[in-house]
C-alpha cells in the first residue's frame, strides 16, 4: 500500500499488541520522518524492543496526549529529555517498552526521524 493509502487510516501497531497507529504525515525527502496518532486501548501493551535502521540515527518524540487511568507507563532504558507527557528518546539505541494499560486509554502523538543515512 502506497503512503498515501496509510494516511488518516488505522492499521495495527507492529508489535502486535493491541494498540492501533495513524499516519498524519511523513517524507524521505529532504529528511526521512513521520508523525502518528497512537491509540492504547486497555489491554495493550508493547514489550522491551528496539527499532532497527539501515542507516543513520533514528530519534523519536512522543508527546503523550491523554494518558491511562492506570498503567501504560512509558519505560527508556537511557531517553534524551523526559518528562511526564514529552519523551524524546533513540528508539534504534534506546530498549523501551509500553507498560499494558490496565483502566483507560492512553493517547500518543509520535514523530520519528532519522538523521543521516
Amino acid at each position: 500500500m502506497s503512503i498515501f493509502g496509510k494516511l488518516f487510516r488505522w492499521e495495527r501497531g507492529r508489535q502486535n499488541t493491541g494498540y492501533d497507529k495513524m499516519l498524519l504525515c511523513g517524507a524521505i525527502w529532504p529528511i526521512r520522518f513521520d508523525t502518528y496518532l497512537i491509540k492504547f486501548p486497555e489491554g495493550s501493551e508493547i514489550p522491551p524492543h528496539t527499532d532497527n535502521v539501515t542507516s543513520g540515527k533514528h530519534f523519536r518524540l512522543n508527546i503523550v496526549l491523554k494518558h491511562a487511568k492506570v498503567g501504560g507507563e512509558f519505560i527508556c532504558s537511557n531517553p534524551i529529555f523526559e518528562t511526564k507527557r514529552i519523551k524524546l528518546f533513540r528508539p534504534d539505541t534506546c530498549e523501551h517498552q509500553v507498560s499494558k494499560i490496565v483502566t483507560g486509554n492512553r493517547y500518543i502523538l509520535s514523530i520519528g526521524w532519522i538523521k543521516g543515512s
